[in-house]
């Protein structure tokens, strides 16, 4: 019933929309020249001098992506989503704030320019509502930087563009049928009216209307709706920016938003890593790690014990960080990139991924996004493939996660977690249910798979499969031992892999990773039939006396 009333609501905002931003109407978008904007949003994220000659040079690291324009524009550019939104957001000015040079700063404001000459009247796809809110904050951001040496025709230029994008924003923003959409806008809106004399009277309301909407989308653990690591940062990045602005002349303002940014704070932690970065679950990759440390340092706050949050088990022990995630499924308003991975896991210990998952598709895989949200491409189990939700390929929610039976249970205490899925109990007849405990300081990650009910097909025999994702650039010797396979990271460190219950395999796997991109992984298989209650035990152990030699990963089944 949910997933049909988000279908007739996204089919009348739709239209709404649509009518907002017909020809005829867009003209009241247009904002008079000159208004009083001032510079009253900060800048905390990290800048590259590098950066900023590379761009000059004609060549754009964006979204982890290097593109040579070789001399011609990047907006007339073909690239992929995540590249182009980048460019558009204009999160690059950051670079340019401390621009040694005139010419430095006149090429970021030519850029700006040349962005309002090809793409400043309404296009649905670079005016996207969360597009066009990030880039507005960016503006306010960096507004001296686009405005001062400039000549008055310029300078108007850019006002009239960014008083039109935010008159845009403000009609566009309530018809939003994307909770995230409709949160971004109101995060820009309240900030507009920080950064200008004739709206800070509106800073009240619009105030109230951020609250609302972060009270509907955050949990009470303090993570957004949609689970992911990676909108959490993007929210997290705007609201605290925003928070620091109004410490200023706004105080009470920052008091009242000051508990839920800690919160998310506390939240983004919870489901990152001791490797400094988030697990790959919902959509999140790899994020840019010096975004992540530059935003840490804002908040003291941080989850430092085994736990749970927004749906994630935590594990700490030693060097050791162990995420899981029980495979909550939200509303399908906020589902839209999220993955199928109940009972999926992530493990570090130090600066090192152990067992990971292997991300959503990269760019040039991009017509097969929803083979790497399935079940498949976690540290999970499956059952003769099947994930335990649904992706549906097609109809008015193709490409929502949508929930099979009643909800995950989640439990945790100071060394164990249990997940309890009964997503294939109508399919099957099984319940599974997954602990995972660490031992001895960290250094032992032991794993209990329950296999309830079950009965064996007619057909053909239903079997369950768990599998280990291992870290890039882990090889695997199973030579020595019909047992216990040998794990060599790249680093050298040696971990022992143990398992009874099920026959092992080894498969090969993939991995995005922003700074090496996509690579060929090996991945742990365990397969076992279905029929009664069933356990499969497995255990990967830290060899603090080995260090092994390179070994060439090959698989063998048994």
């Amino acid at each position: 019933m949910a997933g049909w009333r988000f279908v007739a609501a996204r089919a009348v905002l739709g239209l709404a929309d649509r009518v907002a931003t017909a020809p005829m109407v867009r003209w009241v978008w247009a904002s008079p020249s000159r208004e009083e904007i001032f510079g009253a949003l900060g800048e905390f994220r990290p800048t590259d001098r590098e950066t900023v000659l590379e761009m000059m040079a004609g060549r754009y690291l964006l979204a982890s992506r290097l593109v040579d324009t070789h001399g011609v524009s990047p907006f007339s550019v073909e690239a992929d989503e995540e590249w182009s939104d980048e460019l558009r957001n204009f999160s690059w000015l950051r670079h340019f704030r401390d621009a040694r040079e005139d010419n430095e700063r006149r090429f970021a404001r030519t850029l700006a320019l040349d962005w309002i000459g090809r793409e400043g009247k309404f296009d649905r796809r670079g005016w996207a509502l969360a597009l066009t809110a990030r880039r507005v904050l960016n503006w306010l951001r960096h507004f001296r930087l686009l405005v001062d040496g400039s000549s008055e025709e310029q300078a108007d230029l850019v006002i009239r563009s960014l008083g039109t994008q935010i008159q845009s924003l403000k009609l566009r923003g309530i018809l939003a049928a994307d909770p995230v959409d409709r949160l971004f806008a109101a995060l820009a809106l309240a900030g507009v009216a920080l950064c200008d004399d004739r709206k800070v009277s509106e800073l009240p309301r619009r105030m109230r209307r951020l609250m609302q909407l972060l009270d509907r989308q955050v949990d009470e653990d303090g993570l957004h709706l949609t689970r992911s690591a990676k909108v959490q940062l993007a929210l997290l990045v705007e609201l605290e920016t925003l928070r620091q602005a109004l410490a200023g002349d706004h105080e009470e303002f920052a008091q009242a938003l000051s508990p839920i940014v800690d919160q998310m704070h506390r939240a983004l932690d919870a489901v990152s890593l001791s490797t400094g970065e988030p697990a790959y679950f919902n959509g999140t990759g790899q994020l840019p790690h010096d975004l992540i440390v530059a935003l840490q340092v804002q908040s003291p706050v941080r989850f430092r014990e085994s736990g749970i949050a927004g749906g994630y088990g935590r594990l700490m022990g030693g060097k050791s960080i162990v995420v899981a995630d029980s495979g909550l499924v939200p509303p399908p308003a906020y589902s839209r990139d999220m993955h199928a991975s109940a009972l999926a896991f992530e493990f570090s210990h130090g600066t090192e991924l152990v067992v990971g998952n292997c991300g959503p598709a990269p760019a040039e895989l991009a017509q097969q996004a929803l083979v790497f949200r399935q079940g498949i491409t976690h540290s999970s189990l499956t059952i003769n493939g099947v994930s335990a939700a649904r992706l549906p390929g097609a109809g008015p929610l193709r490409g929502r996660l949508l929930a099979k039976g009643p909800p995950p249970e989640l439990d945790a205490d100071a060394e164990s977690l249990l997940i309890r899925s009964e997503a294939w109990a109508r399919r099957y007849g099984v319940v599974i249910e997954r602990r995972l405990t660490l031992m001895s300081e960290g250094k032992s990650l032991v794993g209990q798979d329950r296999l309830i009910g079950g009965k064996p097909g007619r057909r053909r025999k239903n079997v369950a499969i768990a599998r280990f994702h291992l870290a890039l650039g882990t090889t695997v010797d199973d030579s020595a031992d019909e047992d216990v396979l040998r794990l060599r990271l790249a680093s050298g460190a040696v971990w022992t892999f143990l398992w009874e219950g099920a026959e092992m395999h080894i498969e090969d796997s993939v991995r995005q990773s922003s700074y090496f991109g996509f690579h060929r992984i090996k991945q742990i298989v365990l397969e076992t039939p279905l029929g009664g209650e069933q356990e499969v035990a497995w255990i990967f152990t830290l060899d603090e006396h080995r260090r092994a030699a390179p070994q060439r990963a090959r698989g063998r089944a048994r």
